[in-house]
């Protein structure tokens, strides 16, 4: 009889362990990455590592990730398929994601990354909660006017993306106090970098179509020797002069403890939103000597990285 009990408590054991797995196993984190942009792969990398760090990896938790092109159509499809296969938590990155998901459903909890300005993006609500990835653009404009004294500025931005319109509504707010003119030039699609003439100097909003056609605008740069300047890194390496931006590596790893919390029961109304505490300065001083542009040693001196 005793050997009985005992059997029967053991395979109870196993059973409920097995029950736990499964359950576990049948957790879904549905992703959207738009497009081919590092900065939104470093974040995702980061954010896989989190998740493992926390007991949540392969086995544990399934992935599905969309990776969509950056135009409205592929943003809601990519949404509608993760709301389809009923995710348990969806995480976005950047704000035409984010907004594609709020759009379409406000039933399954959202974590965002890598958005700008959430709140003036209109990224609020219950059911939401992220880290944002928005810099001082005061701060870029400073070190920018310190590379090259510029009166005119191209501003490179998305009219369907509202996160870089308000970058360049920030960027012209200050024309006044550092002496400029802003012009903004509308990239959708690579040939649109043939728009972008008489300026001195170029600010890259977080733009995904721009980051997509960051060759095609760091190649109309070179040509007039104009100095490039990012709020969003992972194109350093590929031409642009200055990169102030929120570490990729922090917003991947907030948003997999946010996303973990979740799935363990907690109420995305108790998970405060975040602003970053990590910031990036880059230097491509390989750039900046290729296109005969001086950058101040006070900068050099300040940035996290230096590219020679």
């Amino acid at each position: 009889m005793k050997r009985h009990i005992i059997l029967i408590t053991i395979i109870t054991a196993f059973l409920s362990v097995a029950i736990v797995q499964a359950y576990a196993a049948e957790k879904t984190i549905g992703v959207i990455m738009t497009g081919d942009i590092p900065y939104y792969k470093t974040v995702h990398k980061a954010f896989l590592e989190g998740l493992s760090a926390q007991g949540l990896g392969p086995g544990k938790v399934n992935i599905v990730l969309q990776t969509p092109s950056p135009e409205a159509m592929a943003w809601a499809n990519a949404a509608r398929k993760l709301i389809a296969i009923d995710s348990d938590v969806i995480v976005t990155y950047g704000a035409p994601a984010t907004l594609a998901v709020i759009h379409e459903s406000s039933a399954i909890p959202v974590v965002f990354a890598g958005v700008y300005d959430p709140q003036g993006s209109g990224i609020t609500g219950k059911n939401i909660t992220g880290i944002s990835s928005k810099v001082p653009v005061a701060s870029v404009i400073k070190n920018l006017k310190g590379i090259t004294n510029f009166s005119k500025l191209g501003v490179v931005y998305n009219d369907t993306e509202k996160d870089t319109i308000r970058q360049a509504e920030e960027v012209k707010s200050l024309e006044g106090q550092f002496g400029f003119q802003s012009v903004r030039f509308n990239i959708k699609r690579f040939g649109d970098a043939a728009k972008i003439s008489n300026v001195e100097a170029l600010f890259i909003t977080t733009s995904c179509s721009a980051m997509q056609c960051v060759d095609n605008v760091v190649g109309v740069a070179r040509k007039g020797k104009i100095p490039t300047a990012a709020v969003i890194s992972g194109s350093e390496d590929r031409g642009i002069v200055l990169t102030i931006a929120a570490s990729p590596q922090e917003q991947g790893k907030e948003a997999s403890e946010m996303a973990s919390k979740i799935l363990g029961g907690a109420k995305i109304s108790t998970i405060s939103a975040e602003s970053p505490k990590k910031i990036e300065m880059i230097i491509n001083l390989k750039e900046a000597t290729a296109i005969d542009v001086k950058v101040p040693f006070d900068t050099l001196t300040s940035a996290t990285r230096v590219i020679k």
